[in-house]
């Protein structure tokens, strides 16, 4: 049976001209998690060097510099596969679709749960296909597309693959796990934490979900603070 890991990616820059870069706390989140799966890793008995059969991002930049993070981290060489069906949904477009209007960048607690309030409104009607952002694909094309690369998963591996994209697509490949009905992916997308693990099982036929949206690498007083959503 084999093991697929998906990783949010570190701490982006929300509310910054480009959002599509990682924070310097993001940066260390990546690298973080990487070095504590090494010392798993080398803590387990008759231990071999960590590896990866195949590694899977989305082509965002932040999905590969917390790639490029994880791997200074675990010492990996992997050469990622790049798959834009791992890329998140456009949050400003989606909210455009209901609130045309800009909106000013968040710089309060109370605009932050307006923004999210909005997209939380907009990414129901746009899985209820009632709105098509511009730039965007329909909510079924997206949701095909991570069923995809799930798919080509069980068909091409058989070991230890990991997959690093954006809260969205991870949300929904649970929710196509758990058969789970589509807007289950909003509540599970708007919790999900920077470099948070989730952990599928694989056979040639299906995934199985072992755990969702951990920290493991973050226990401990050192990391204090290191938490986002972001």
């Amino acid at each position: 049976m084999g093991q697929l890991l998906l990783v949010r990616h570190g701490q982006a820059s929300f509310g910054a001209d480009d959002y599509d870069q990682l924070s310097a706390l993001g940066q260390k989140q990546s690298i973080r998690l990487g070095e504590y799966w090494q010392q798993m890793a080398a803590e387990q008995a008759g231990a071999e060097p960590l590896k990866f059969d195949a590694v899977f991002m989305g082509s965002l930049k932040r999905h590969r510099q917390t790639w490029e993070g994880i791997a200074q981290g675990a010492q990996l060489h992997n050469q990622p596969e790049v798959w834009p069906e791992l890329n998140e949904y456009d949050s400003h477009a989606l909210i455009e679709t209901i609130h045309p209007e800009p909106l000013a960048k968040p710089d309060t607690p109370e605009m932050y749960k307006h923004h999210f309030r909005l997209l939380r409104t907009a990414l129901q009607k746009w899985m209820a296909g009632e709105t098509q952002p511009k730039g965007m694909p329909s909510f079924a094309e997206f949701s095909n597309g991570i069923q995809a690369v799930l798919q080509h998963v069980r068909a091409t591996h058989s070991g230890r693959v990991l997959i690093v994209s954006s809260g969205g697509p991870i949300a929904t490949a649970v929710s196509q796990v758990l058969a789970a009905p589509a807007e289950t992916a909003i509540e599970l997308n708007l919790r999900i934490r920077n470099t948070a693990v989730t952990e599928f099982a694989y056979t040639p036929k299906r995934h199985m979900l072992l755990s969702y949206n951990n920290l493991p690498h973050l226990d401990g007083a050192a990391y204090q603070g290191w938490t986002t959503y972001s």
